[in-house]
């Protein structure tokens, strides 16, 4: 199950001019560590509550999840940090599983609506100070009128496979487990072209019968992932970019190791794939 699976729960990300109550809870960021109670003996994590923060302090509305609504504190102001919260980052909340799983999922959907809050402070074109709009989920300049919105980043995750073979690649830096060629779409370019040219780049393989599998939001990194598997074209020798990975191989389905989590669109894309399932 994806992050983003959390039914019977349900995201209510739209507008809205909701004010905040004293049982809202409080997404509070701190140079990208958020304010939470993790209890490790269970698994769990919890937010704080607006009247436990303050609530005469000025918040911003995020999105709900069934009932409960989640409210951004506004930066620099001053509260007392509640016994037993501490401050962790993204990295933390992808150890181990973690209940409910839909706090997990506005942990990583909060992180992208406040990077993009406290990063449009002010115009882009002008420097003036933004204002929230009163109709969406916009910055409006006062002196200029430019209005810009929350960024979503399109980035491609690609399962090229090689009869029953699947190319498998570790990162040089950063995440340490398995993955699939990934990138970011070009200005001009479609997915398509995209899936075909970061396999190439990244391991100088052509790629054909390129097909859609599934989308995933990654908010930690304001993205839009869109699932691709498709099949080599030719050759099937791999020239690994080394700046990029410091392992590309074909691996057949059934030695294929899995990330820890069942979180992200790579896993279940490798996954399927180790099953024999239909992509």
């Amino acid at each position: 199950m994806m992050i983003q699976d959390i039914a019977p729960k349900k995201l209510n990300n739209s507008y809205s001019n909701k004010s905040v109550n004293t049982n809202s809870l409080v997404v509070i960021s701190d140079e990208g560590k958020f304010l939470l109670k993790v209890d490790e003996k269970e698994n769990t994590i919890s937010y704080p509550t607006a009247e436990i923060i303050g609530i005469e302090l000025e918040y911003t509305y995020l999105f709900s999840i069934d009932d409960e609504d989640f409210f951004f504190l506004n930066s620099g102001q001053e509260f007392t940090n509640p016994e037993g919260f501490e401050f962790y980052d993204m990295r933390a909340l992808r150890k181990d599983y973690l209940y409910p799983k839909h706090y997990v999922f506005a942990a990583y959907t909060a992180y992208q609506l406040i990077e993009w809050y406290e990063g449009t402070k002010y115009c882009g074109r002008c420097g003036s100070l933004n204002e929230h709009s009163k109709t969406e989920r916009a910055k409006v300049c006062p002196n200029c009128g430019k209005t810009v919105y929350p960024r979503i980043n399109p980035a491609v995750i690609v399962g090229v496979t090689n009869s029953d073979k699947l190319l498998l690649t570790k990162y040089r830096t950063g995440f340490a487990h398995n993955a699939l060629v990934a990138g970011f779409t070009e200005i001009g370019e479609t997915l398509e072209e995209c899936v075909a040219r970061e396999v190439m780049e990244e391991t100088g393989i052509h790629v054909k019968n390129i097909r859609y599998y599934k989308s995933q939001p990654w908010g930690i990194a304001s993205d839009i992932l869109t699932g691709f598997f498709c099949d080599v074209d030719g050759d099937d020798t791999i020239t690994m970019d080394a700046t990029e990975l410091k392992y590309a191989e074909w691996v057949p389905r059934e030695e294929i190791k899995l990330q820890p989590l069942e979180y992200s669109l790579t896993n279940e894309m490798m996954k399927i794939f180790k099953e024999g399932l239909s992509h």
